[in-house]
């Protein structure tokens, strides 16, 4: 059974909620140092990611101008980064795109 491409898309906006929820009033090294914030939001990355992935091309067609690519890629990051986290990258992440 195909999942309604509406439900992938209310993850990607409930998830990135969470996200400034979770690291308001946070300057950097707050994140860094506060493991169980950060653990946090790169879940909610991987969510956005594995959800962006299962967004029809129809819809991301509409938007051209969202990177779905490097959003995809930024989970395929995530989860591959066996020896740590660049916590750098991350929050270049939340704070510019």
């Amino acid at each position: 059974m195909v999942r309604n491409p509406k439900l992938y898309l209310n993850d990607i906006l409930s998830s990135i909620d969470k996200i400034f929820e979770f690291i308001q009033g946070f300057d950097f090294e707050d994140f860094v140092d506060d493991d169980k914030t950060s653990s946090a939001v790169i879940r909610k990355l991987e969510i956005i990611g594995e959800a962006v992935k299962n967004v029809p091309d129809e819809i991301k067609n509409q938007y051209p101008d969202i990177k779905w690519r490097e959003i995809a890629r930024m989970r395929d990051k995530l989860i591959h980064w066996y020896f740590g986290t660049d916590y750098d990258i991350v929050w270049k992440v939340l704070k510019d795109d």
